[in-house]
Parts: structure tokens; C-alpha cells; sequence
């Protein structure tokens, strides 16, 4: 009888893959801005380094890069202090109860191990450092060229320490291969651009600071559609109705997305949700999106004009440079921000602007909404600018194009419909918010009756 076999054991990395179905389980595309970048570009699942499907929409033959900027989230990080204390109240709250048959939801959430420290205050996990290594790997892989041109990449960051240590990261991902020189390149700190909205008094004092301004999410915390989620988590933890708010279920719901992005497994916190709860759940994320940092109050996007206007002042000496015969002085620009940084922007463009504005009485009509915060800025999502400068060109017009990739994907620019445009229509579009959007008038306080949120 020939000696039994033990099958071979799997590679770690099969036994991930074969994990990830079930972490997905449903749930993972509804996580909002807690979503792993992997929700938007699946295929990174198999291969982190490949360029996907988008790869092959490149320009023609005789268009070069010039110029490369790149804005940033920081990679996947852990929950901040408050989510992790509140997140502690509930897990003690279900160590204090009698374990029931009836809930094994609760006995198992009881049994696990609470392992959040609030020092880790939305620090980058280890996971984050691998979004930001290989995320730089796929840029240079994309555009060699450019990152080929050693000791010409300016880094920038917010002053948070996730956003240096994405910083850092990107750098490093660019490896011995593609070395900067013996000195490393620094990571600039730079709010005034990275978190422009901590300087805009308007937007602190009228939104950010102004309970006023979140109406609508409050009203979808106590609307038909939370209530209903509210009561079965409530009685999948045998605890009454009334120990609960959405705010704690919201936490719970994290603490699922917390797990599979930093983790890679499926937490027991998921099992307290169905794919319906978790449809509700990113929703009420969305709307705090919206009206704080989307098409909500006009301030929000008017807030990064700052951010824009600088984008296109160096595309403007590039092309200055260019038509000079010069080199480009600055043909890597990389900027690590927040979802905070990038979303507010995107709006400024006029992007994911749906033609009605998401409010809590309107959650069925948002259904196929395009305003889904785990879309476009999950963590680790990337804006990317770049100016390119095309021999045999037909018209002075065309010598310089732009293409701009959200996430590593081509965006339709809103005047032609195309993934392409050329860099004097670009321009020519966003005229006005070129000319006429400046920081200091847009952010003044002086001029507007405070009470008045209307004015927003």
C-alpha cells in the first residue's frame, strides 16, 4: 500500500486569495472612505503590480510625458483614537452581558480580542506602507520616462504623520532600480496645499465646526432606513434598542472594513451586517462626504482653488520650459494628502455631481448615485495629471495634451467626452476657476453673517 501523501501546503499567498471571497462577503464594496483601493481595482488582487486593463489607453507614439502630479491619499491606516474608544465602550458593554444561546453574534464579539490602542490613532498600517510602494512601482512602470530622470522628484505631504509615512513609502517603493541618487528625496510638509481646508476660516467656522451643517446626516441617523438597521444589530446582540445609536453602528461596521484592509480577514463585527445594512451604512458615510466635503456648501470645493490653481501653475512653467528647449525642472511632482484633500477637488471639477443633491429622504432615488466616496477616494486614491508634448501635430494647439487618471484609470474630461484634451482647452474650461477663485477672498469670514448657513 503506497505511504498516504500530505497534500503540499498552500503558498500564503494562495491562502489569501482563496480567503478573499469570503472577506468580501457582500459587504466590501460599501465601506466608503474605509475601502481597500483593491475595491476599485480588483485585479490587484492577483498581481499587486499590474497595470490592468486600462493600461493599454495610452497616447499616441508621438506624444512624450513631460510632466507627472500626482496627488495622493496616504495608504490604508488604522481607526483614529475616538472610533477606537467607541468601538471599546461597545466590545465592554457586550463583555458585561450573560452570553445567551439565542445570540451567538454577541458571545462571539465577546470572545474577541479587542488588540486597537488608541495610540494608534489613524497611524499607517504595514498594509498602507505596501499601497504606497506598489502604487509607486505601477506609476513607474507606466510612465518610465519620467521616473527614469533621476533626483527630479519633489515629494510633499500633509503634516500627518500617515501622510509623511505614505511619503516615505512611495519613495522607497521606487527601489534600487529606480534609485534618486545617493541622498533621499524629502518629504516637504505642506498644509497649505495638502490640508488647505484647516486654513480656510469660512469653511472651518461654517461647516466643519457647525453642527448646523450636517442636518442631513443627522436626519438619516434617525430616519426609517437606520432604524431598521439600529433594531437588527440591536437584537443580533440581545442588547435593547435603546443602548445603541448609529454612531456605535457605524463603528461596528468599520471595525469589519478596519479588519479586511489591515488585516485581510473577515472579522466577526461582519456579521452583524447584511449587504441592505451595508448599502444604508456607506450612504450615511456619503452624505457626511457630501455636504462636508463635496457639492454640499459651494466653501468645500471653492476651498481648494488654492490646490488647483498651483497644479496648473506647473503645468504652465512646464510648457514654458518646453517651448524654451529647456529641461523640465520639476517633472515629478508627488503630494500625499487626505480623502479630504482629493474629494473637495474633484468637485471643484465638477465631478460625481449627481442631478439631484443626496439628502436623508432621498436614499432609494441615490441608488445608482455617482457620488460613491469608496469610488473615488478608498484609501490610497490617486489624481494623476500629466502634460504631454506630441510631435506631428496638425495645429500649435495640440503640441501639449493632458490626460488625468483617477485611481489609475482614465477620466472623461466633462468638455470633450474624451480621455484626452488639449492642455489650451483644459485651461480654456476652467478659466474661471483660474482667473476668479482666490483662497483668501473665498475663505474670508468678515463679509458673511456667521448664523446664516443658508449663505453657504
Amino acid at each position: 500500500m503506497a505511504p498516504h501523501r500530505a497534500a503540499p501546503a498552500l503558498p500564503s499567498a494562495a491562502i489569501l486569495l482563496l480567503l478573499l471571497p469570503l472577506a468580501s462577503a457582500g459587504l466590501s464594496g460599501y465601506f466608503g472612505t474605509k475601502s481597500r483601493y483593491e475595491e476599485v481595482n480588483p485585479h490587484l488582487l492577483r498581481d499587486p503590480l499590474s497595470l490592468g486593463p486600462a493600461a493599454g489607453s495610452r497616447l499616441p507614439a508621438a506624444c512624450a510625458p513631460l510632466q507627472l502630479r500626482a496627488l495622493l491619499r496616504h495608504g490604508t491606516r488604522y481607526p483614529t483614537a475616538g472610533q477606537i474608544r467607541r468601538l471599546g465602550q461597545l466590545h465592554t458593554r457586550l463583555l458585561r452581558r450573560p452570553a445567551a444561546a439565542a445570540c451567538p453574534a454577541a458571545a462571539d464579539l465577546a470572545a474577541w480580542q479587542m488588540w486597537y490602542e488608541e495610540s494608534l490613532d489613524g497611524r499607517l498600517a504595514p498594509q498602507g506602507r505596501r499601497d504606497m510602494e506598489h502604487l509607486a512601482r505601477r506609476l513607474a512602470a507606466r510612465f518610465p520616462a519620467l521616473f527614469a530622470a533621476r533626483r527630479r522628484l519633489v515629494l510633499a505631504s500633509s503634516s500627518k504623520h500617515r501622510c509623511l509615512q505614505s511619503g516615505a513609502a512611495f519613495r522607497d517603493g521606487l527601489g534600487p532600480s529606480l534609485s534618486l541618487g545617493s541622498d533621499e528625496v524629502e518629504v516637504e510638509v505642506n498644509d497649505s496645499l495638502m490640508r488647505f481646508f484647516d486654513h480656510c476660516a469660512k469653511f472651518v467656522t461654517l461647516v466643519e465646526d457647525n453642527d448646523v451643517a450636517m442636518c442631513q446626516v443627522d436626519a438619516f441617523k434617525e430616519g426609517p432606513e437606520m432604524r431598521k438597521v439600529l433594531e437588527k444589530v440591536a437584537s443580533a446582540l440581545c442588547l435593547p434598542v435603546e443602548e445603541l445609536n448609529a454612531d456605535l453602528v457605524q463603528v461596528a461596521f468599520l471595525t469589519c472594513s478596519y479588519e479586511l484592509a489591515i488585516k485581510n480577514v473577515t472579522s466577526p463585527w461582519c456579521s452583524l451586517f447584511s449587504e441592505e445594512d451595508a448599502k444604508v451604512l456607506e450612504y450615511l458615510n456619503d452624505l457626511k462626504q457630501y455636504w462636508k466635503r463635496g457639492y454640499g456648501y459651494d466653501i468645500n470645493s471653492r476651498s481648494s482653488c488654492i490646490l488647483f490653481q498651483d497644479i496648473f501653475q506647473h503645468l504652465d512653467k512646464a510648457v514654458e520650459e518646453s517651448k524654451s528647449s529647456k529641461p523640465i525642472s520639476s517633472p515629478l511632482i508627488v503630494q500625499v494628502g487626505h480623502a479630504e484633500t482629493l474629494q473637495p477637488l474633484l468637485a471643484l471639477m465638477g465631478f460625481f455631481k449627481d442631478d439631484e443633491p443626496l439628502k436623508a429622504n432621498n436614499y432609494v432615488r441615490q441608488t445608482h448615485r455617482k457620488f460613491r466616496s469608496g469610488r473615488i477616494v478608498p484609501y490610497a486614491a490617486n489624481l494623476v495629471f500629466v502634460l504631454y508634448h506630441c510631435d506631428q501635430v496638425k495645429t500649435s494647439k495640440e503640441e501639449y495634451q493632458v490626460q488625468m487618471l483617477l485611481n489609475e484609470k482614465p477620466m472623461l474630461f466633462h468638455h470633450s467626452n474624451e480621455t484626452i484634451s488639449t492642455y489650451e482647452d483644459l485651461k480654456d474650461y476652467y478659466k474661471d476657476i483660474l482667473e476668479n477663485c482666490h483662497f483668501k477672498e473665498e475663505c474670508e469670514l468678515s463679509k458673511i453673517n456667521i448664523t446664516a448657513i443658508d449663505e453657504l
